[in-house]
């Protein structure tokens, strides 16, 4: 569905940027008071970790990390707005809350922080949701964020012991 009437990009991006302020807000407060907020983070199949579920994507562990999901969140997360205004809410609340649930069910036992499950499921649905409706518009989002992202999809791989994947 191309955009029609006064949606702009820096409106279709509300939502993103209110979930990047709060991962922003929380990092600084979890930096500035020594506060070690990564309890709050998602422990699988844990009554515990459940928590974790709404909280895991707003914790980061080091700036770099944070910068990493802030950038993917924005563009992704203001792509979907932009474009499929009518499901963009549906999509975005449940990829972050999807993705938190697969990690609780399916990931190792340690602790888990972070947005990048949102990213991933975002790239992937605006991927599989282009292919799927095969119109222009859809087709040239999945292509672009194919392009630019699609080499994040390496990183549902193992590469490191204390990254999950």
């Amino acid at each position: 569905m191309p955009p029609t009437g006064n949606r702009t990009i820096l409106g279709s991006s509300i939502a993103p940027f209110r979930l990047v302020f709060i991962m922003w807000l929380i990092f600084a407060i979890d930096f500035i008071y020594g506060f070690d907020l990564k309890w709050l983070g998602l422990y699988p199949r844990t009554v515990e970790g459940l928590s974790g579920i709404v909280f895991a994507p707003i914790l980061h562990g080091n700036l770099q990390h944070l910068i990493s999901n802030t950038i993917p969140t924005l563009f992704l997360g203001g792509a979907l707005y932009f474009y499929y205004k009518r499901i963009a809410a549906t999509v975005f609340v449940t990829c972050y809350i999807g993705t938190g649930v697969l990690v609780w069910i399916f990931a190792r036992p340690s602790y888990h922080i972070g947005a990048s499950g949102l990213v991933y499921a975002l790239a992937a649905f605006l991927i599989a949701f282009g292919f799927f409706r095969r119109d222009f518009v859809s087709l040239l989002i999945a292509a672009i964020v194919l392009f630019v992202y699609g080499s994040i999809f390496y990183g549902v791989l193992p590469s490191a012991p204390n990254i999950s994947w």
